[in-house]
């Protein structure tokens, strides 16, 4: 058995309808990340400076020295881009998420005083700003605890919602076995929430952005003047906000840093599409913890364990080894396959199902054509079909043919086997009546070298209607 761990499905073509409060086309969300005194530096116990998303380019950590312009870069952050970003969206009437790094937070009391009286979520950023991903697992869970701890002791209540950023592989198993956060968005694989089983539970994930970020200020590729990041956000807005017109309400996010948009030329941008966005209705400009509120509410979790990929072998063959008729070795071998997420609907398992069809040998094949039965046969007189086929040829009238037609079809049964030596096989709900004879009669006539693939192709189809009822 193979199993591959990443989504390369997530809701596929057909979103779900998010359905917003009040019919909102689009939930506009703004994070500010709070990040200013947890920055690696000698002053906190790391082994250097920091290096990573300020306006020095090329920055690199100064092993075993002060960086004395980074440190100065991430106090202005604090100092002044704060409190410019405060009065900007307190004055827009907009709240915020914040990302607050908690030790950040301990060096910053009246900012965090400020963020709550202005009624900002407060959601932890990890114990400090650094990179996670050559942590040991051991250390890593201590830090997390760690931060959980200091958050509630410096903002007064534990976080609700957990954001690394510069995660391992570990982190978000790691945040969600805590059982603390109502959404963990250490992810940016969707315009969408979406639920993640971890350890059988199923975990939150509101995904996050880089791209309608102001990191790009400090990042190549990336903005250079306020007007190149108000351009991108309306783009995005404008798009999605179409998109919400049409039926498919989605979230954008806006990620902020104190020192990079509170700077006066970067922020101007994000005042414009402040004021642009205030120009339309159905906008929704949530904190992240109503979105999580609003989705488990609406949008709940699947029991854990019932997706194909996910069975054990007894609980995949018993539920899908009748897919393909009296077939139930085709559904033992898919269980083998490297099966994921993506194979969790209907398009996925049937391909699944299909490669070990095609790559069966020519006797086992013919041994699956052989096990259908003859299309209104006397098997479906007898009422010995299996449900699948019954409910199948019912659905084309096949179950209330007239003598002529029941007639017909016996003869054109025999004929076929005759020459072909396996029955008629049509996937029958794409047909009606008429087309399934039309069919039959042409097909009488191929040779069976044309014939009998084209009759593989119609039970890959047959298996792929079944798991669409299966599945939904």
């Amino acid at each position: 058995m193979q199993r591959y761990a990443r989504n390369m499905i997530g809701y596929g073509p057909d979103r779900p309808d998010a359905g917003w409060p009040g019919g909102a086309k689009i939930a506009v969300q703004f994070v500010l990340n709070y990040e200013e005194g947890g920055e690696n530096c000698l002053l906190h116990g790391d082994a250097a400076s920091e290096g990573f998303l300020s306006d020095i380019p090329g920055a690199a950590p100064w092993p075993g020295q002060r960086h004395w312009n980074m440190e100065s870069i991430y106090e202005y952050g604090a100092r002044a881009g704060f409190w410019r970003v405060h009065r900007l969206f307190t004055g827009a009437g907009v709240p915020l998420t914040v990302y607050g790094v908690a030790s950040a937070l301990a060096r910053g009391p009246e900012q965090v005083e400020a963020m709550k009286e202005a009624g900002w979520e407060i959601a932890s950023h990890g114990l400090k700003w650094i990179e996670h991903k050559d942590m040991p697992e051991a250390e890593e869970r201590a830090a997390i605890a760690e931060a959980i701890r200091l958050h509630k002791e410096v903002v007064g209540e534990a976080p609700r919602g957990w954001y690394t950023g510069r995660c391992s592989d570990n982190t978000v198993r790691l945040a969600a076995e805590t059982g603390q956060f109502d959404y963990v968005s250490d992810a940016y694989d969707d315009d969408l929430p979406h639920w993640l089983e971890i350890g059988g539970r199923q975990q939150l994930i509101i995904p996050y952005t880089l791209e309608a970020n102001d990191m790009r200020f400090a990042n190549s590729p990336g903005w250079i003047e306020g007007e190149q990041f108000f351009t991108y956000l309306r783009d995005s807005f404008d798009m999605l906000y179409a998109e919400g017109q049409a039926g498919r309400p989605a979230m954008m996010s806006v990620g902020l840093h104190c020192r990079l948009i509170g700077r006066p030329g970067k922020i101007a941008g994000l005042k414009r599409f402040l004021d642009y966005i205030a120009g339309f209705e159905d906008v929704w400009t949530p904190r992240r913890i109503e979105i999580a509120e609003h989705w488990a509410a609406h949008h709940p979790p699947a029991e854990p364990g019932t997706a194909p990929s996910r069975m054990d072998r007894e609980s995949f063959v018993a539920a899908f080894g009748g897919v393909v008729e009296h077939s139930p070795w085709v559904a033992e071998r898919a269980f083998e396959l490297e099966l994921g997420p993506a194979h969790d609907r209907p398009a996925g398992l049937a391909n699944a199902l299909a490669r070990v069809l095609r790559t069966a040998s020519e006797d086992e094949r013919r041994g699956v054509l052989l096990a259908h039965p003859d299309l209104a046969g006397k098997l479906a007189a007898a009422k010995r079909l299996t449900e699948e086929s019954t409910g199948e040829q019912a659905s084309a009238g096949l179950d209330a043919l007239t003598d002529a037609e029941r007639a017909r079809f016996t003869e054109l049964n025999e004929a076929y086997k005759a020459k072909h030596g396996f029955p008629f096989i049509i996937a029958v709900r794409d047909h009606d009546k008429a087309g399934i004879l039309a069919a039959f009669e042409r097909r009488v006539d191929n040779e069976t070298e044309v014939e009998f693939p084209e009759a593989c192709r119609q039970v890959e189809r047959i298996a792929r209607l079944r798991l669409d009822q299966m599945l939904g």
